[in-house]
């Protein structure tokens, strides 16, 4: 599931790290965060989704290499992006 043009404008404008920013790991996890919660939601709906369980498992994958790099380069940040965001770990 993709989120609304003004939802991810709005969680870019959250974490960003400076003006323009689109592309920092951190915005890549929030954006990430919130299509993850929506295609959750979805397929409590559609058991028999396979295909959108396969990309649920894409992008939660895409989504712990991202934060395993964070905690590498910036273990201060990890910390933070996994409070603001309520992800477990």
């Amino acid at each position: 599931m993709s989120i609304s043009k003004e939802h991810k404008a709005a969680v870019i404008q959250e974490f960003r790290r400076k003006e323009g920013d689109a592309g920092s790991p951190e915005v890549q996890i929030a954006i990430l965060t919130k299509r993850i919660e929506a295609l959750t939601v979805h397929l409590q709906d559609r058991k028999k989704d396979h295909a959108g369980r396969r990309g649920l498992l894409m992008m939660v994958s895409r989504r712990r290499k991202l934060l395993d790099y964070l905690r590498r380069e910036n273990p201060a940040g990890y910390q933070e992006i996994i409070k603001r965001l309520s992800i477990r770990k």
